[in-house]
């Protein structure tokens, strides 16, 4: 078995675990997408609460 035989694994062995991407496709881009989304609207809905509880509260620093 020479160098090149053993190089070649590897690469054959790289090459085959690439495929695991080409299977998951855009999914998990897709996921962090909708995940972002998700977490902008709940903040933004977390955010007016408080804006509507600061308006409402004259002790409160502004």
């Amino acid at each position: 078995m020479s160098s090149s035989d053993i190089f070649y694994k590897i690469g054959d062995l790289l090459q085959d675990s690439f495929v695991f991407f080409e299977a998951v496709g855009n999914i998990f881009n897709y996921s962090v997408i909708v995940l972002g989304f998700f977490g902008f609207f709940y903040w933004m809905n977390t955010q007016k609460k408080f804006n509507d509880k600061a308006t409402n509260d004259p002790n409160q620093l502004k």
